[in-house]
C-alpha cells in the first residue's frame, strides 16, 4: 500500500507551527492521528532541517512511556531536554487522554495536577512547540477551551475522505466507491490483504478498542444496554430518533428496561469517543432548533457496517452518512432542515406539515441545501426530492446528490443534480 496523503491536515499543522499554542489533534482512535503527527509531520520536519534529536516523542498508550502518564514526570522529562537550550524542540504526545491526575506534592489535599497543568507549563518554554493527540472529545474539545484559556488550536482528524481513499485504493473510481461504502475509510483497512481480514479488523475495533475503552473509562454497568443502543444507532443512521424512542425500542424488541436518561448518557459517551455525531433539526424559516428528534451519523460507514455484521446494506442510508461525514470533514456546520407546507387533513382543515431537507450546510454567511438521493427512478420521485427546496423561500444554492446520474447538470428550477463521486471529489463545490 502506498503512503496515504493527508495534505489538508498537514497544511493545518504547518500553519500553526510556533504560534505559542498547544496543538491538539483529536479524532476517533485509529483514524490516523498518530500517522499524521509522527510520520507525515515528522517527515516534513526532518526534510526541512529539523534534526531527529529535536523531536521529543512520547506515546502514553505504550508501556514504554507509562511513567509519563504522570503529568509531573512528563513535565520534568521534557524540561530536562529542552529547557535553557539554544535549539528549538518539537514535543509530540500521543493519546493524551491516558494521562493520569496526580496529587500536588506541596499540597496533597488540594487540587490534583493534570495534563493541562503539564502542557501549560511546557508551553511557556520559548524553544518548545507542543503537539498532542487524543481520542476523548470532552477532555480535548470543551474542557480544553477552559483549561488552556484560549491557548490551544484543535485539528479534528476524521477517517479517510473519499478523495483520500481513492488514490490509496489503487482502484478505479466506481470500484473504489463501492469499497468505500462497504469498508469505510479507516486507514488500516487498506493494508488488509483480503475481504475477511478487512471485516475482522473493523469488527475488532468495536469489540477490542472502542467499547472496552468506553466501558473502562466511563465505568459502564450496563454493557448489554450500551451494545443495544449502539446497534440501534447503527441501524438507524439517517433516521430521526431520540432517547425516549430508543428506550421504547429496547423494551419492545429486547425486553430490556433502560431509562431515557441512561440512554442519553450512553449516547453522549459514544459521541465523546467520536463514534457518532448528532445533527439537529433546524426550522429554516423560523431560524430555531428543535430539541428532539435528531439524526445520528456514524463517524465511519465501515464501522457501522461491521457492527451490523455487514448485513444491512441500505445504500440510501449509507450514502447519506457518507455525504454527512464529507461535509463535516470540510469543517462545515450541518443540520437537518425542516420546512413547512400547507396541506388539507381528513377533516378538510388546512394544516402545516413538515418537510425535510437532508442537510442545511452553513459556512460563515453562506448556506447550501442538500438532498441525498441514491436513485430517482421516476419523475414523481424526483419531484418529491426537490419539493422541500421550493419551501425555503430563499435563493441559496440547492443540490441533489445522486448515484444514478453521470456528471452534473441543473434542472429547470436551478437545482444542481450531481453524481455522488463528483460531489465527494470536488472540494470547491461548497
Amino acid at each position: 500500500m502506498e503512503e496515504i496523503l493527508r495534505n489538508g491536515y498537514l497544511e493545518q499543522l504547518l500553519s500553526y507551527r510556533w504560534n505559542g499554542q498547544v496543538k491538539v489533534i483529536t479524532g476517533i482512535r485509529r483514524c490516523g492521528k498518530s500517522y499524521l503527527l509522527r510520520r507525515l509531520f515528522r517527515n516534513y520536519l526532518l526534510g526541512h532541517g529539523v534534526r531527529e534529536e529535536q523531536i521529543i516523542s512520547v506515546e502514553l498508550d505504550l508501556t514504554r512511556d507509562i511513567r509519563f502518564r504522570n503529568p509531573l514526570e512528563l513535565s520534568a522529562y521534557v524540561r530536562g531536554i529542552a529547557e535553557g537550550k539554544k535549539d528549538e524542540y518539537y514535543l509530540f504526545v500521543d493519546e493524551i487522554q491516558m494521562s493520569d491526575e496526580t496529587a500536588n506534592p506541596y499540597n496533597p489535599a488540594g487540587k490534583k495536577i493534570t495534563f493541562y497543568d503539564a502542557l501549560n507549563d511546557l508551553r511557556s518554554l520559548p524553544n518548545l512547540d507542543v503537539y498532542v493527540t487524543g481520542s476523548n472529545s470532552k477532555m480535548l474539545s470543551s474542557d480544553i477551551l477552559t483549561e488552556f484559556r484560549g491557548r490551544s488550536d484543535e485539528i479534528r482528524v476524521h477517517p479517510l475522505s473519499f478523495s483520500e481513499f481513492l488514490p490509496a485504493s489503487g482502484c478505479g473510481r466506481d470500484e473504489a466507491f463501492e469499497q468505500y461504502a462497504f469498508y469505510g475509510g479507516m486507514p488500516f483497512v487498506l493494508s488488509r490483504p483480503n475481504e475477511a481480514a478487512k471485516m475482522n479488523y473493523l469488527k475488532s475495533l468495536f469489540s477490542e478498542v472502542y467499547l472496552k475503552d468506553i466501558v473502562e473509562r466511563k465505568k459502564i454497568e450496563r454493557e448489554d444496554a450500551l451494545g443495544m443502543i449502539l446497534d440501534l444507532l447503527c441501524s438507524s443512521v439517517g433516521s430521526l430518533t431520540n432517547p425516549a424512542k430508543i428506550t421504547d425500542s429496547l423494551k419492545s424488541r429486547s425486553r430490556v428496561s433502560v431509562s431515557p436518561n441512561t440512554v442519553r448518557a450512553y449516547i453522549s459517551h459514544l459521541e465523546d469517543a467520536f463514534l457518532f455525531s448528532e445533527s439537529k433539526r433546524y426550522d429554516v424559516k423560523g431560524k430555531s432548533y428543535f430539541d428532539y428528534p435528531s439524526k445520528y451519523y456514524c463517524e465511519d460507514v465501515g464501522l457501522r457496517n461491521a457492527r451490523l455484521g455487514f448485513r444491512q446494506q441500505e445504500m440510501t442510508h449509507i450514502m447519506e452518512n457518507i455525504i454527512y461525514n464529507e461535509l463535516v470533514s470540510r469543517g462545515l456546520s450541518v443540520d437537518v432542515g425542516v420546512v413547512f407546507a400547507r396541506t388539507v387533513n381528513d377533516k378538510g382543515s388546512s394544516v402545516r406539515s413538515p418537510r425535510e431537507i437532508d442537510f442545511v450546510v452553513n459556512s460563515g454567511g453562506r448556506r447550501v441545501y442538500i438532498q441525498s438521493a441514491y436513485a430517482m427512478e421516476t419523475p414523481e420521485k424526483a419531484a418529491a426530492e426537490a419539493r422541500p427546496f421550493a419551501l425555503t423561500g430563499d435563493s441559496f444554492p440547492k443540490i441533489i446528490v445522486r448515484r444514478d446520474t453521470a456528471g452534473r447538470w441543473y434542472d429547470e428550477s436551478g437545482v444542481l443534480n450531481i453524481n455522488v463521486m463528483d460531489f465527494l471529489l470536488d472540494k470547491n463545490l461548497i
